[in-house]
């Protein structure tokens, strides 16, 4: 059996094997997008390049032999660079977003079109966990907030925005009226302590993602009930109080404490908090200038001065946010900061580096060509927005939220968790804008009932053709075009469902790009 040697570590493969399956056996992992086990390989999208040292050059790992004394480089920053490189060429011809444009919008980077697809599809429940993992209070910002993500959302191109706000406090409300609203599951205790002062929504929030992730916090707030600016700022017809004191009750029942009247200016002092706690979290906005020095922090104009990603104010464990801050924001931007510095306390409480939430790895389309929205709105819903029968204050009903959910376009991948494009760029730090965008137009081909197609996604791989081909499917999938226009297509006049017979679930699985991709 030849034996090979990759970064200095040997290993012994069976005759034939390439030097991808000798990466593989060492738990090397080298990249692949073209590469089907049990499949020739097709050495095409060349992102699995190693360097072969006796002979300098640079070779694609699925398709090189292993031969016996073979030297080869694979996690080296020559390699890393070639990788980067093929990747940024793929991800210059790809026309498609990652996230949908409302991602950008929302401040609280919440997965709007999963949430409005499970409400379309009845699933309630598993549309308020969607909202939940961003979000802590969903009903009350379902009243309140003015809509930062309608504002980007890509509806607005055919008619008007899909009504999110309006949907997002739907599920809230039918879980709120629930005998046992949601509750997440909370992992064991961590052991350590967190003080949160301040009650209002950047506190609030802060508590329940430190809960949900182990923590025992504490929130404290000199007002005898909490809420903060939410009860200072709104009236009771804008935000009415049951709704809040049953949103909050939420967070509290996932073993938050809750000290109230409780002014931390003298009792218990910023020093006793910290002797007493692991963090400190100060998200008492409208005491925020006059606190800082008594806090030992440098005042700026807006408030207290903390890293825009982690929200650290540079004294050890101490970190603010939201309008002690910011001085005057959106609720849902309060709301935002408290889960992101509860991810940042997160990190400092276990004792590792304090990065913040990371950004995701997206690839945006850019401006829509005047023909794009109506591709997108084949597959949706062709109904006008429209407001709750019973008005706002009511809300929606089920069959009328289901139906206003359904007008969403889809933006996002439909495959995001699992785009080997995606993840192998955003590990090898591709630039998708490299190469600049690509320049073919959008299509969606959607006439497989349960598949859709979309060419600017491919890459020309060919494991879909060769996953037809094996399967012996009558009409299957075929190169089309020359050159730079190669694309895969149904051949002569066939269309998907005569394409993928029986296939359609191999095809799904072995596209490294979504461009075959479940409805």
């Amino acid at each position: 059996m030849p034996r090979v040697s990759i970064d200095r570590r040997d290993v012994e493969v069976p005759a034939g094997a390439t030097l991808l399956d000798a990466a593989r056996k060492l738990e090397i992992d080298v990249p692949t997008l073209c590469h089907l086990d049990g499949r020739p390989a097709n050495t095409s999208c060349l992102v699995c390049l190693v360097k072969v040292s006796q002979t300098g050059k640079l070779l694609p790992a699925c398709g090189t032999r292993a031969e016996d004394g073979l030297q080869v480089e694979s996690e080296t920053d020559e390699v890393h660079t070639a990788r980067r490189q093929a990747l940024e060429l793929l991800l210059s011809d790809h026309l498609g977003d990652c996230l949908a444009p409302c991602w950008f919008g929302c401040p609280a980077n919440m997965d709007i079109p999963l949430m409005l697809r499970q409400i379309a599809g009845g699933e309630f429940a598993g549309a308020l966990e969607t909202v939940k993992r961003d979000i802590a209070l969903p009903a009350v910002l379902g009243r309140i907030c003015p809509a930062p993500c309608e504002k980007t959302c890509r509806r607005t191109q055919a008619d008007a925005a899909v009504a999110i706000c309006l949907l997002k406090r739907f599920v809230a409300d039918v879980d709120l009226a629930a005998s046992q609203p949601y509750a997440p599951a909370v992992p064991p205790p961590s052991g350590k302590r967190v003080a949160i002062v301040g009650a209002g929504p950047t506190g609030l929030s802060a508590a329940y993602y430190l809960a949900r992730r182990g923590h025992a916090c504490t929130l404290f707030d000199e007002n005898p009930t909490p809420g903060g600016r939410l009860l200072r700022e709104t009236s009771e017809e804008e935000l009415p109080r049951g709704v809040l004191q049953a949103e909050i009750q939420t967070i509290l029942q996932l073993g938050v404490k809750l000290r109230a009247g409780t002014r931390v200016a003298s009792n218990p002092a910023p020093a006793d908090l910290r002797r007493e706690f692991d963090a400190v979290l100060f998200a008492a906005g409208a005491r925020a200038a006059e606190q800082a020095e008594a806090w030992g922090l440098s005042p700026k104009r807006r408030g207290i001065g903390s890293d825009r990603h982690t929200y650290a104010t540079g004294a050890e464990g101490l970190f603010a946010a939201g309008t002690a801050v910011r001085g005057k924001c959106m609720v849902i931007r309060s709301a935002a900061d408290g889960k992101e510095a509860a991810a940042a306390i997160d990190q400092y409480a276990r004792g590792e580096p304090v990065t913040g939430t990371p950004r995701p790895f997206n690839i945006r389309m850019g401006r829509l060509q005047p023909d794009d929205i109506n591709v997108f709105l084949a597959a949706a819903n062709r109904a006008g927005r429209q407001e709750p029968g019973g008005g706002k204050r009511t809300g929606f009903t089920a069959e009328e939220a289901a139906e206003q959910a359904a007008r969403c376009l889809h933006c996002d991948c439909r495959a995001l968790a699992d785009c080997r494009l995606r993840h192998y760029s955003a590990l090898y730090g591709a630039d998708p804008k490299r190469y600049g965008p690509p320049e073919r137009p959008f299509i969606q081909d959607g006439t497989h009932e349960k598949v859709v197609y979309e060419p600017g996604k491919c890459i020309a791989c060919g494991l879909c053709i060769g996953v037809t081909e094996a399967a012996g499917e009558p009409v299957g999938l075929a190169f089309e075009g020359r050159g730079f226009d190669v694309r895969v297509a149904v051949p002569m006049t066939g269309t998907l469902s005569d394409a993928l017979t029986t296939t359609a679930a191999q095809c799904v699985a072995a596209c490294p790009t979504a461009a075959l991709a479940w409805k």
